[in-house]
């Protein structure tokens, strides 16, 4: 890949009705209740878990059902309840980690939930994969938006 080569960020944006601290609580703490497993998933239907571990240098995985870990990211930043920025490389098939940001912003009694995917000039095939996220947050942010209805 040429090194002048970039790449538009995936940006995102839903508004839930609950407060700063509760979106951000569902996001990282009770991720596993809601995130799409049958569709985003390392071990599919032998997936027993999904842990996100709440500290800088903390990591987000899966569990499956005989005890292997799924690597998805490493968290950069820790900043409750207002942001978080994440090293993703899920499963470790890449070895450069794209990053993903994502900030709660309150918006009167309701929080709008900004996510940006960016960093994608160093994967291979990185159009084609920047093009596959940015279909794959709609229907993420959709599941998200969802658990908290």
């Amino acid at each position: 890949m040429s090194d002048s080569l970039v790449i538009e960020a995936v940006r995102k944006t839903v508004t839930v009705d609950c407060a700063v601290e509760d979106a951000f609580r569902v996001f990282t703490a009770e991720i596993g209740t809601w995130w799409p497993t049958e569709r985003y998933s390392i071990y599919e239907s032998d997936l027993r878990e999904v842990v996100f571990e709440p500290r800088e240098g903390g990591e987000l995985y899966e569990v499956s059902t005989s005890g292997e870990t799924g690597h998805w990211a490493t968290v950069l930043a820790w900043e409750p309840p207002k942001r978080l920025v994440l090293a993703w490389n899920t499963g470790a098939k890449d070895p450069v980690a794209t990053e993903l940001e994502i900030r709660f912003l309150a918006d009167g009694d309701r929080t709008r939930v900004e996510l940006e995917h960016r960093g994608w000039e160093a994967l291979e095939n990185a159009a084609e994969r920047r093009g596959s996220y940015h279909a794959g947050w709609d229907f993420v942010l959709g599941a998200y938006g969802e658990a908290i209805r």
